[in-house]
């Protein structure tokens, strides 16, 4: 399956494609005045994926960032987490639907994608 060998996209590469962005919080980034990036976390299903090499992980995060950077910068990957047989990927989008469109030009699954509302850790509880 081609998405095995686009596994270390989500995992090595961070791509950064302007230096105007503005933070606006954890979950929304400003990319001009008129696109607004939310986060959102993808879950890729892909047996396996923990076993993969580092080569294989490579190959996956380049052709990755190739397609992201061929689409420019309304979607930014942010980074991934690779567990035994799925792929957590954290993204800044316009919207989903550039999500599905970066799955789909990289041959990647994209089983569940959904937008990021707010994030806690343990200073959550001490606010």
């Amino acid at each position: 399956m081609k998405y095995f060998m686009l596994l270390p996209v989500l995992f090595l590469c961070t791509i950064s494609f302007g230096q105007n962005r503005t933070t606006l919080s954890t979950e929304k980034k400003v990319v001009n005045e008129n696109t607004t990036m939310k986060t959102y976390v993808i879950e890729r299903i892909i047996p396996g994926a923990g076993d993969l090499t580092s080569e294989q992980l490579k190959g996956i995060s380049q052709t990755s960032c190739s397609v992201l950077e061929e689409m420019g910068p309304i979607i930014e990957w942010q980074h991934s987490y690779v567990t035994g047989n799925k792929v957590y990927c954290v993204y800044k989008a316009k919207n989903k639907q550039l999500i599905e469109e970066h799955a789909k030009k990289g041959d990647f699954p994209a089983n569940s994608i959904n937008e990021v509302a707010t994030t806690i850790s343990p200073k959550t509880a001490k606010q």
